[in-house]
């Protein structure tokens, strides 16, 4: 069930069955050549779409802006001070414990995000911890927030090392470009890139970023993309990540 496409009273009604909720979460930057800027957007939505179909789950809005300042020297690309994430994470989350949710399932499709929801959740907790001493804190229901990237469900890596080997790299991956193809088949751009496989390696800024990754790709050869491989990464992300979600609501 998607909270946008549910009325209050439907929500109400779910909330007396279960206090999850999935926080899909994103990025709009570069994915090379061949790949759409809102690929880890993309990916994130339709894994946790499949997961809440899988379970039952309700799925937030996707946060489609993450922190990926990385990219800006890539037309399109687009980012959030990590300050500013941090604070849109927990004005979500705080925003809808008021209604009576609790445990916050982050469905990340973006690694530039991980620290910086990390961050997010130490300040959410550390809000209900320093709440005044009037008792509030020992008072409130617990909320628990998880991080899962939709890439760690060992099915998607077993798929991804069959399909791709280490031609997945880790940018603009053929495994994340094919599930973007997936959901619109239309977007899809084959193409071959040279070097077929890029260059890896770290970098620091933008520009840094630019200088040593010219067409945006770390790693990869998204030439292997295709739309038939994207529907199978697709559907092991969404079957592995329903487990995890199921396993860690039951239990937190």
């Amino acid at each position: 069930m998607q909270l946008q496409l549910a009325t209050w009273p439907e929500v109400e009604s779910y909330l007396t069955r279960s206090q999850g909720i999935i926080m899909p979460i994103g990025s709009t930057e570069q994915h090379g050549p061949n790949g759409l800027v809102g690929t880890d957007a993309i990916c994130a939505e339709e894994v946790a779409r499949g997961v809440g179909d899988r379970t039952g789950a309700m799925v937030a809005p996707t946060i489609s802006v993450g922190m990926a300042q990385h990219h800006l020297g890539f037309p399109g690309s687009m980012t959030l001070r990590p300050s500013t994430l941090i604070a849109v994470v927990r004005d979500m989350v705080e925003s809808l414990s008021v209604h009576g949710f609790r445990r916050f399932f982050f469905l990340n499709g973006h690694g530039g995000n991980i620290a910086t929801l990390t961050a997010a959740f130490s300040e959410i907790y550390a809000g209900a911890s320093l709440a005044p001493a009037s008792g509030t804190a020992a008072n409130m229901p617990a909320i628990r927030c998880r991080l899962k990237n939709w890439w760690e469900a060992k099915q998607v890596g077993a798929l991804s090392r069959e399909l791709y080997g280490r031609a997945e790299g880790s940018h603009a991956t053929p495994s994340e470009v094919s599930m973007t193809w997936a959901v619109y088949p239309d977007a899809a751009k084959p193409m071959t890139l040279d070097p077929e496989i890029a260059p890896s390696g770290d970098f620091a800024d933008a520009a840094d970023y630019r200088r040593k990754f010219p067409d945006g790709r770390i790693g990869s050869n998204p030439g292997l993309s295709s739309v038939e491989a994207g529907q199978r990464i697709l559907e092991a992300a969404i079957v592995g990540m329903a487990v995890e979600y199921e396993s860690w609501v039951k239990d937190a």
